[in-house]
């Protein structure tokens, strides 16, 4: 069976559930909008949310695929760094209790998570904070942590980490593993747009980006930048 190693932002999703966005407004979130904050700020997100509906989950971009190709029944583990606390256990537990092997580092940093907050018409509003989830480094992983997997599967968001994402493809390439990476912002791919198109010339096999994602990587309209993607991977998806 095919083997399946995803990399990325370790964070606990908390979903919300709005009765109107006058709360939105209180806490000075734009709806519909990705607001990164600090620990405190999570805190009286959390608090003013206490009443309402919610659920806990695994989440983060990465994390997120992963979930999904372990629940089309192939074999999974995910790499990422939690705080030692009650959110890095639900992480963890949330990944186990779906079959996906967890291979996390513990940090003394809080757990990273994510407040969605959904309006009563489905729209999310996201309060995130990323804690522990951004210390993971590339004196973390070593060969033993992706040996016996074939596929590689990277978040965007790992490309700030420049030293990290070159270790991991390095080690993939090296084991002959198949890399995929999802480009997962557009402003990530225009702040590190010389090192992503290395990364992905050198050393990625399939690449996933939306239409503003492939525009910041190429410069160029869907149907050309696809052309230019596949010109560097042997798969290119851009999704419209």
């Amino acid at each position: 069976m095919t083997k399946i190693l995803g990399l990325g932002n370790a964070l606990v999703d908390i979903i919300v559930f709005i009765e109107d966005d006058a709360l939105l407004e209180e806490l000075e979130l734009p709806k519909g909008s990705m607001q990164l904050v600090d620990i405190e700020r999570s805190g009286r997100i959390r608090n003013a949310c206490e009443s309402m509906q919610q659920s806990f989950a695994s989440g983060g971009s990465a994390a997120n695929t992963i979930y999904g190709i372990a629940r089309l029944g192939a074999a999974t583990s995910f790499i990422g760094k939690t705080g030692k606390d009650d959110y890095g256990r639900i992480f963890r537990e949330d990944l186990e209790k779906h079959n996906i092997k967890p291979i996390l580092f513990a940090s003394e940093t809080h757990s990273g998570r994510a407040v969605a907050l959904i309006s009563p018409d489905k729209e999310r509003t996201f309060a995130t904070h990323l804690g522990a989830a951004i210390e993971l480094s590339a004196e973390d992983i070593s060969d033993e942590h992706f040996s016996g997997h074939d596929i590689f599967h990277i978040e965007g968001y790992i490309v700030q980490n420049h030293e990290l994402l070159e270790k991991a493809v390095k080690i993939a390439r090296a084991l002959g593993m198949t890399i995929s990476i999802d480009m997962a912002s557009y402003n990530v791919v225009e702040e590190n747009l010389e090192f992503l198109q290395h990364i992905v010339k050198d050393y990625v096999d399939i690449v996933f980006a939306n239409e503003e994602e492939a525009r910041a990587f190429t410069g160029k309209e869907p149907e050309e930048a696809l052309e230019e993607l596949a010109g560097l991977c042997k798969i290119a998806i851009v999704k419209t």
